[in-house]
């Protein structure tokens, strides 16, 4: 029996979660829909496999008043929740959480940095990247119609190195078949170059399998989707 619940449920929904009584994780953005998660343990095994949580997550909950989440159609579009085991709820500023600013007089690394921003609110969603000097495009997964894209910020006056590219790539997206070889436009013809990747654009990344056509921005892109974001700053 599926858990959304008797009322009819949106197409998409966005939601953050945050790790229980985590003062460092900045959280993770959600894509839920009927389609992907048909009950609520599908999207818990979700939550547990992309918070990289110690235990299975068990148990959502509000986090101002602790309330439990018992069905996917509890979820709000927008809404922040807090992934936990079997313990309670630790209370604690999660919506603070993620958006410190480096002390005044520092300066970003010039390599690359890799990290999910809070505040980016979706794939296309380029204000951010605009204030940083970087236009941004989003990579898929070859193969996989289940998890939503990675905004990806590029630098627009520093060279991009193709070879650290693939490797940040490697470690993010994390292919089922290994490393990230190539990434490939959406009609399959492969990219090789830094100077190739166009701002709001959508891309694939493969390993050394063949490019999968299949439909992944009909599928993985609702309006307003967030996602975690690469950032090459």
């Amino acid at each position: 029996m599926s858990s959304w619940g008797a009322a009819p449920a949106p197409p998409a929904r966005t939601v953050l979660i945050h790790r229980n009584g985590d003062r460092f994780c900045p959280g993770r953005r959600f894509v839920v829909t009927p389609r992907r998660f048909p009950t609520l343990r599908a999207f818990l095994t979700e939550v547990t496999r992309g918070l990289q949580t110690p235990l299975a997550v068990r148990n959502l909950y509000t986090p101002r008043h602790g309330h439990s989440v018992t069905a996917l159609g509890d979820l709000q579009d927008g809404g922040l929740y807090v992934a936990a085991g079997t313990e309670r709820l630790r209370k604690l500023d999660y919506w603070k959480q993620g958006k410190k600013e480096p002390p005044r007089g520092t300066r970003r690394s010039e390599g690359l940095q890799v990290g999910t921003q809070d505040g980016q609110g979706g794939c296309g969603n380029t204000g951010s990247s605009h204030a940083l000097g970087c236009s941004s495009c989003s990579v898929f997964r070859n193969g996989d119609l289940l998890s939503p894209p990675f905004p990806l910020l590029l630098p627009r006056r520093v060279p991009l190195q193709w070879d650290t590219l693939l490797a940040t790539l490697t470690e993010k997206v994390e292919l089922s078949s290994g490393a990230v070889s190539k990434l490939c436009r959406l009609d399959g013809t492969p990219v090789s170059r830094g100077e190739e990747l166009e701002n709001g654009h959508h891309y694939v990344a493969v390993g050394k399998e063949e490019y999968k056509h299949l439909p992944y921005w009909e599928l993985l892109v609702p309006q307003d989707s967030g996602c975690r974001t690469l950032g090459y700053v």
